[in-house]
């Protein structure tokens, strides 16, 4: 799953993380998360991963926040939008839907390309032109 951004939207230049998670509900182990990467990196690693593994892949922007004020502002946004959601109020049916055609995220097996795995120099290249964002 990753968010399905627009073609210019800012989170696409952020550092990346992927979290995998077991697919089947009652194996149960700590989430493994990696990362920083670009985008296109995550999105190579995670589908090669899934692709071999019966495993959930999460591949979402990893937000840079410099301050306490500025996560705590978005824990409570992601607060707010939870309460906004009424989870109780869908039945069986609408929530099977959301899962298949949900706006902001991708829910297939396989993610959304590109699907190349990137070499060990790339990702190497890809960490420090990440680390050089994250310092200007």
């Amino acid at each position: 799953m990753t968010p399905d951004l627009a073609a210019d939207a800012p989170e696409l230049n952020l550092p990346w993380i992927i979290t995998f998670t077991p697919m089947d509900e009652e194996e149960v182990w700590e989430p493994v998360v990696c990362g920083p990467y670009s985008r296109e990196h995550a999105l190579g690693l995670a589908n090669a991963v899934v692709t071999s593994e019966e495993l959930v892949a999460v591949v979402e922007p990893l937000q840079p926040l410099t301050g306490v004020d500025a996560i705590l502002s978005e824990i409570t946004q992601s607060k707010d939008a939870a309460e906004a959601y009424d989870f109780d109020d869908e039945s069986e049916e609408d929530e099977e839907e959301e899962h298949e055609h949900g706006d902001d995220c991708y829910h297939g097996e396989i993610l959304p390309a590109p699907s190349t795995v990137p070499t060990e120099a790339e990702l190497k290249a890809g960490f420090a032109a990440i680390a050089g964002k994250l310092s200007s």
